[in-house]
C-alpha cells in the first residue's frame, strides 16, 4: 500500500456490514489507529486481522497525531478507524487529518455505514436533504438554544443522543417545538433488535416508558412544513 492515511469506516453495530475494501486496507495497512483498541479487536478477530493497533481518542489525539505523522513519513500505510461508523463523524480523528494535511501527507477515504444516513433512510424524511448536529449541548442551556434556533428549519435536524438523556431530549423537543411535532428514534441499527419509532415526542416517550433504553440513539426532528 502507498503510504499515507486511510480513513475506513466500520459497522454501526452488525460486524457483517464491513466492505470489502475496508477489509483488505485493514489487513494490509502497517498500523491500524483505532478510537478503542479493545473495542476494535472484535472487528480485526472476526476477520482474523492481524495488523498492529495503536489507540487514539479524544483525550490523547494531539500527542498520537505526531507520532502518526512521523510515521507514515518513514514509509507505513495507517488505517484510522473509530468505535463504529466513519472517523470524525462526531467521532475523534479531525485533528490527525488535518495535521497530516498540512504535512502534505496523502489521504484517502474508505467509505463505510454511518449511523446518521442509515437513520435518514430509515425516517424517510430526507429526500431533499438534511441538517447533521451531531451531539446536543449536555447543559439544559444550550439544548435549548439550539432546539429552537431549528424550529422554522425547512430540512430534517439529526442529532445523536444518549439512552440516558432520551426521555429529557423529548421533553424539550415538546416544550420548545410543540408537541405536534413529528420525530423519528432510531435504536440499536442494523443490530438484532434494531428498534425505530416516528411519532408526537409523547407518543415516543410511551414506547419507552417504564424501560431500561440501551445502546446509542439517533434522534431525527421533522421539519414543521
Amino acid at each position: 500500500m502507498e503510504a499515507g492515511l486511510y480513513i475506513v469506516g466500520t459497522p454501526i453495530g452488525n460486524l457483517g456490514d464491513i466492505s470489502f475494501r475496508a477489509l483488505e486496507t485493514l489487513k494490509e495497512a502497517d498500523l491500524i489507529v483505532a478510537e478503542d483498541t479493545r473495542y476494535s479487536r472484535r472487528l480485526t478477530d472476526r476477520y482474523e486481522i492481524s495488523t498492529r493497533m495503536m489507540s487514539c481518542h479524544k483525550f490523547n489525539e494531539h500527542q498520537r497525531s505526531e507520532q502518526i505523522i512521523e510515521r507514515i513519513q518513514r514509509g507505513e500505510a495507517v488505517a484510522m478507524v473509530t468505535d463504529s461508523g466513519m472517523p470524525c463523524i462526531s467521532d475523534p480523528g479531525s485533528r490527525v487529518i488535518l495535521l497530516c494535511r498540512e504535512a502534505g501527507i496523502m489521504i484517502t477515504a474508505v467509505p463505510g455505514p454511518a449511523a446518521v444516513t442509515t437513520a435518514v433512510a430509515l425516517s424517510g424524511f430526507g429526500e431533499k436533504g438534511f441538517i447533521f448536529a451531531g451531539f446536543l449541548p449536555h447543559k439544559s442551556g444550550g439544548r435549548k438554544r439550539d432546539l429552537e434556533k431549528w424550529a422554522e428549519a425547512d430540512l430534517p435536524v439529526v442529532f445523536y443522543e444518549s439512552p440516558y438523556r432520551l426521555m429529557k431530549i423529548l421533553d424539550q423537543i415538546e416544550a420548545y417545538l410543540g408537541p405536534e411535532r413529528t420525530v423519528f428514534v432510531g435504536r440499536e441499527m442494523t443490530k438484532k433488535f434494531e428498534e425505530c419509532t416516528t411519532g408526537t415526542p409523547a407518543k415516543i416517550r410511551e414506547t419507552y416508558e417504564n424501560r431500561t433504553v440501551k445502546g446509542e440513539c439517533v434522534v431525527i426532528i421533522k421539519p414543521n412544513l
